[in-house]
């Protein structure tokens, strides 16, 4: 009895230290490289969040319709390392952006870079498969 409740508690253990590893993320598990993006649009929320930080941003096509576009970064510590702050980019400012565009959401994409129109200065250069690590 001794041995088997060691076991089973042992089995426990292990699955909750393997659990936290399992739950995150890989970029090819919701992006997909091959649908790369360029567009400008006006920012509607900027989410300073764990464990990503989120930029949300309306983006107009030919016909005139709005599409809001989820752009998810690294975690919010990272982006301050780059040296973007929380003022630094608001609602209602205008950016042209560059990302991948999710595998089932088209709207959603890994961020790859953004910067305000007429700046041309990227605030953020986001991981994938072409990104670097350093802003210029």
């Amino acid at each position: 009895m001794r041995t088997k409740l060691g076991v089973l508690l042992a089995g426990l253990g292990l699955v909750c230290l393997a659990a936290p590893a399992v739950a995150h993320h890989g970029f090819e598990t919701e992006y997909d490289a091959k649908k790369k993006v360029s567009l400008t649009g006006v920012v509607t929320l900027v989410e300073w969040k764990n464990p990503h930080m989120r930029v949300y941003i309306d983006v107009m096509d030919a016909s005139g319709k709005v599409t809001n576009w989820n752009l998810e970064l690294t975690s919010p510590n990272t982006v301050r390392r780059q040296g973007w702050g929380t003022n630094d980019l608001k609602p209602g400012e205008k950016v042209n952006f560059e990302g991948f565009a999710g595998k089932v959401v088209e709207t959603r994409a890994s961020l790859l870079s953004i910067s305000k129109v007429g700046d041309g200065r990227p605030l953020f250069v986001q991981g994938g498969p072409e990104a670097t690590s350093n802003p210029k």
